[in-house]
């Protein structure tokens, strides 16, 4: 868990379909894991993303197949326990409060450096606390308190 492997804006009027995140997957994702993460590739991936129709659409999920990435299951509840609410969003937030921004561009560039800067032990850190969310909801028949 070293940090962001890939950051990609979708631009402005573009339709996520599954053909659109196939395509993320294939174009921009698996280049950049061979290039950030030698050798993560051929290792084995344990692969999340959100159970949205768009991720669990059949072309989306049979290029998963034949990359043999895991997917990592997720509970039912998941839609309330986002890893990205509890990390990624948050920090982000802290770093951009109280800028404008003219346009698109500078937005992009602003997140760009929002991420560079996240301390890349806080990843393992968020991992953890997200599993374990995960794991008292489960306890809890599906109800996640905080």
């Amino acid at each position: 868990m070293n940090g962001v492997i890939l950051r990609w804006p979708v631009p402005i009027g573009t339709t996520t379909n599954a053909q659109y995140y196939k395509k993320v997957l294939q174009d921009k994702l698996r280049p950049a894991i061979r290039k950030k993460r030698p050798g993560l590739l051929e290792s084995g991936i344990l692969f999340h993303h959100d159970n949205a129709p768009v991720h669990t659409a059949g072309a989306v999920t049979d290029v998963l197949a034949g990359y043999k990435w895991e997917l990592l299951e997720h509970p039912c509840i998941y839609l309330t326990l986002p890893l990205c609410d509890f990390h990624l969003f948050p920090k982000m937030k802290e770093h951009l409060r109280g800028q404008r921004f003219e346009t698109e561009e500078d937005i992009i560039q602003a997140t760009k450096v929002a991420i560079k800067n996240l301390d890349k032990c806080s990843y393992v850190t968020a991992f953890k606390d997200w599993l374990q969310r995960i794991e008292k909801c489960a306890n809890n028949g599906g109800c996640y308190v905080e």
